[in-house]
């Protein structure tokens, strides 16, 4: 290749990396794999290697990252926020150690850190106080998102001490919060987010901070950009000192001192890589002391001290055999792909969400097509691309369905939705999901009720709304399929167990349009009774902290319709409970808190909960001044351990925190109430 032709090259190269970072950073939709970008980026590094005098001024590698959007206000950094070189194999890790070395010596720690797959934030605070939090930007400028961080609950607005500090990280989606949110945009008709990283970033863009609230985000930090008066001289001193004055850094790190202990903990992080709460991408190894990072230095975009290694792409190869098509029980259709079982990240796949009508046409996904597979989040099987090469040469495009599968009735394309919707208010599909949707466990929590019983007792006729599930008889549920006297007996006792349950598990049950668990407790909490939420106004809903003006409208417009009101008065006559109930398990408003096992406790839940739902205990732990969070530090007060307990009870014991067992955790609930 001569001068002329790697300048071409390196032009396309540029062209194209620019428009997948355009898309992974400010539009937050990725169209391609990490991989595929890294490998696109690793060839025109290489070029420029090669031919330095053609290298463009405005090449992507001269830049750290995304740009500001719009609707914020400009953040410079001082300090510029640089990003790390990327290496992807062992030997380049042993090339690493090698060079530092050669530079420093053999007196060498290094600080080996998970590498958060989130975006990168820094907060800054005068006299100990929380006054600006940035996003990187393009390394020398981001975005004010103060407001979007003060959401999240970790973040301490005001220090101990009164320390001016710039403090560095990164923000992340824990994996249960990114598929509860993309299970709800699904649900509305709106398109997922690719990734927890992709969902991060979209939820600290919002405008409205009250957006970001509600999507459950965190953060660990990693580096003091900037400070006065601490004594740090090493990076994991550092941390150490970041977790003292109240900060959250990742405990999963480790200080190493040769190249063999960096690629043991490595391959350890790689195997745990799926059991962690949240999404990590490599690892980060850093040069532990700062005299030596300094004498390293940096170049224009990166430190010379640091690197990052990142694990090769999860992906295994199938076939896409069928495309189903369901209905959800707000009328959304969604499609999934039925393929050949594969082995994808320790789990056998044959199936994987294609999300939606456009989701297929972009990928351009058909039947016998050859496709990637990985794990969105590590979690979700997703279609990461097709394999072109392999495509049958009597392939087709695949025909987007026009009427519901359910009841045939025509499926619409609303405005602003991806999802295709079946409209019909009578589609069976729509109806038995929500059937389904109301004994689940977080709704009415009729256990043995399952989707298959529900199927067969809707084809039956026994039932055709919730309220009918409270008119079943003995002789009615003998006549299904595999249950005889004992089963049709513990799911009479569930049912009649589930009239007493307290008014926002019903209210929660009934499916309302954007009112979730949270919600619904909240609305409980604030009218008591079912009537009082019935009659409340909009204005009256958005007073509610945590309520908002969509949430409102969707509950007025529900209960605004008569045959809610005939629903609920079916429910009235059955017996089940209209009123908020928690009171006999919670303390009331004017017992003293002083005295909760839990006020000004950081509790830990961790194992399989038998007496409570793990969101209950949640509930009763924060509802008597305590916080519950996901994982073991130094901060933790308590851990509650139930069955099978695994790697979190290990670290609780290893740092001499208290330990109950679910039995002890109730016991100390009923003592305090009966005080």
């Amino acid at each position: 290749m001569d001068a002329l032709e790697a300048k071409q090259k390196m032009e396309a190269l540029n062209k194209q990396l620019s428009t997948y970072a355009h898309q992974y950073y400010v539009e937050d939709k990725p169209s391609v794999e990490d991989a595929v970008y890294d490998k696109l980026y690793a060839e025109l590094v290489q070029l420029e290697q090669q031919f330095p005098d053609q290298v463009l001024p405005d090449s992507i590698t001269q830049r750290v990252g995304g740009t500001v959007l719009s609707g914020f206000t400009k953040v410079r950094h001082d300090i510029p926020m640089l990003s790390l070189g990327d290496i992807f194999d062992e030997e380049s890790i042993r090339d690493f150690d090698e060079r530092i070395r050669k530079e420093l010596g053999n007196d060498i720690e290094y600080m080996c850190e998970l590498k958060i797959d989130g975006l990168a934030i820094s907060l800054r605070y005068e006299n100990g106080r929380f006054v600006q939090g940035s996003t990187r930007g393009d390394g020398h400028v981001g975005e004010d998102i103060t407001q979007n961080l003060k959401t999240i609950p970790d973040i301490p607005l005001k220090l101990e001490q009164p320390l001016n500090i710039e403090v560095r990280g990164e923000c992340y989606m824990p994996k249960e919060s990114f598929v509860s949110l993309n299970k709800r945009r699904e649900e509305e008709g709106e398109a997922p987010f690719a990734n927890p990283r992709n969902a991060a970033a979209g939820s600290l863009r919002q405008l409205d901070s009250r957006v970001t609230a509600h999507r459950k985000l965190n953060y660990f930090l990693y580096n003091i950009a900037e400070f006065d008066t601490l004594d740090v001289s090493t990076q994991s001193g550092s941390l150490d000192t970041l977790d003292q004055l109240g900060f959250r850094t990742n405990h999963e790190r480790r200080l190493c001192h040769s190249v063999d202990e960096i690629l043991d903990y490595v391959h350890e992080k790689t195997e745990e890589r799926s059991q962690l709460s949240y999404d990590i991408d490599g690892i980060v190894i850093k040069v532990n002391a700062l005299r030596q990072q300094r004498e390293l230095g940096n170049t224009v975009k990166i430190p010379k001290w640091a690197i990052a290694y990142k694990f090769p792409p999860e992906e295994s190869e199938t076939i896409v055999r069928d495309i189903e098509w369901t209905v959800g029980r707000t009328g959304v259709v969604t499609p999934t792909a039925v393929m050949d079982p594969v082995q994808l990240a320790g789990t056998t796949v044959s199936r994987a969400s294609l999300h939606n009508p456009d989701y297929i046409r972009d990928k351009d996904i058909r039947l016998g097509d050859t496709v990637l597979l990985h794990k969105a989040g590590d979690i979700i099987p997703e279609v990461s691309q097709v394999v072109m090469d392999k495509r049958p040469a009597d392939s087709q495009p695949y025909p987007i369905p026009t009427q519901c599968p359910s009841c045939g009735s025509h499926l619409e394309h609303l405005e602003d939705e991806v999802a295709l919707r079946c409209l019909n208010p009578m589609c069976p599909a729509q109806i038995k999901e929500g059937l389904v949707h109301f004994v689940s466990r977080d709704a009415m929590d009729i256990r043995g009720l399952g989707p298959r019983v529900i199927e067969q007792m809707y084809e039956k006729e026994l039932i055709h709304d919730v309220a009918s599930l409270y008119q079943l008889t003995m002789d009615e549920l003998l006549t299904l399929d595999k249950i005889k006297e004992k089963s049709a007996t513990n799911l009479l006792e569930a049912i009649e167990a589930s009239r007493h349950r307290s008014v926002e598990r019903l209210i929660f049950g009934l499916g309302i349009h954007h009112v979730g668990l949270k919600a619904a407790r909240l609305l409980a909490q604030q009218f008591k009774d079912l009537d009082h939420v019935m009659s409340a106004t909009k204005e009256e809903i958005e007073a509610i902290d945590g309520m908002g003006e969509i949430i409102a409208d969707s509950l007025v417009t529900y209960f605004s319709k008569q045959e809610v009101h005939d629903l609920v008065d079916e429910l009235k006559a059955a017996g089940v409970n209209m009123n908020y109930e928690h009171h006999s398990m919670i303390p009331t408003t004017e017992k003293s808190m002083d005295d909760s096992p839990f006020v000004n406790k950081t509790v830990v839940l961790t194992g399989k909960l038998q007496q409570y739902t793990r969101k209950d205990a949640k509930a009763l732990i924060e509802d008597m001044g305590g916080k519950v969070t996901g994982s073991v530090s130094k901060k933790t007060d308590l851990v509650v351990a139930g069955e099978d307990a695994g790697s979190k009870l290990t670290k609780a014991e290893s740092l001499g925190i208290t330990v109950w067992s679910e039995d002890e955790m109730k016991q100390a609930i009923e003592k305090f109430n009966e005080e």
